[in-house]
């Protein structure tokens, strides 16, 4: 186990577990939190597939810390906007499959780290919420993207004007969450999920999260295309050779 003052990091072979440790904050991102999510990503360990990413004191993130908030010019703002861009794409995109274990609030920006995140566990006490329309602000860390993805613009756009919150079971219907279950069970399953997907093709987890999400922003003759690009690239790959003998021996493959 290693820690930051901010971010605790526990590797057990392939799997990571990021916990943010700011209990008292319920876990609010900092900018010092921010820049550890983006080290450890940035520079992940060798070996490292897969990371389950989960909060400390009951919750997962509550989004912006605005005790810390300074007053910022326009530029400023921005390039600071950019920079969660940086940080949430490097979740998404930067080569390891992220499995989120969500308990408590998942607020704001903390529903923005969720989002980006590749497998969403939600238990009981889970709120789902974008509160900035009702601050007089605007989101900023990629919910417009990736949360209006999954909402559609209309139901984002009713949740930002009013602060609706959604609990585990509502966000599991709107895709908020991909699984929901009871009290102190998201972690046991997110670290079994996390080992099931370290046991795929390293190859074919990688296509699958850098295709998946880029296709869907793809006119179909492309994405077709792009789809048969990932098909060439994982088929003829020695682990596909692998899973293809496995099959054939009855026996489970054994990957890279």
């Amino acid at each position: 186990m290693t820690a930051s003052d901010t971010l605790d990091v526990a590797i057990d072979g392939p799997i990571a577990t990021l916990t943010m440790s700011r209990p008292e904050k319920r876990n609010a991102m900092c900018d010092a939190l921010l820049a550890a999510i983006d080290a450890f990503y940035t520079r992940p360990p060798d070996g490292v597939r897969v990371v389950v990413l989960t909060g400390s004191g009951g919750h997962f993130c509550s989004g912006l810390d605005l005790s810390e908030h300074v007053a910022r010019d326009a530029e400023t703002t921005m390039r600071h906007s950019r920079n969660w861009h940086r940080v949430m794409e490097a979740v998404q995109f930067g080569g390891l499959v992220t499995v989120s274990a969500m308990e408590g609030a998942v607020i704001g920006g903390g529903l923005e780290l969720a989002a980006a995140t590749h497998v969403r566990i939600a238990e009981p006490s889970v709120i789902f919420q974008l509160p900035e329309g009702r601050r007089g602000i605007f989101v900023g860390g990629g919910a417009s993207v990736r949360i209006g993805r999954i909402l559609g613009a209309d139901r984002m756009i009713e949740m930002m004007l009013t602060g609706r919150k959604y609990g585990a079971d509502e966000g599991l219907r709107l895709g908020l969450a991909h699984y929901s279950v009871g009290a102190g069970e998201a972690l046991p399953l997110a670290r079994e999920l996390a080992a099931t997907i370290a046991g795929n093709a390293p190859l074919s987890n990688y296509i699958m999260v850098q295709a998946l999400a880029r296709i869907a922003d793809m006119a179909t003759a492309d994405g077709l295309f792009t789809e048969s690009l990932c098909t060439a690239i994982t088929q003829t790959s020695p682990d596909a050779v692998e899973g293809l003998r496995a099959f054939l021996e009855k026996r489970t493959p054994t990957f890279r």
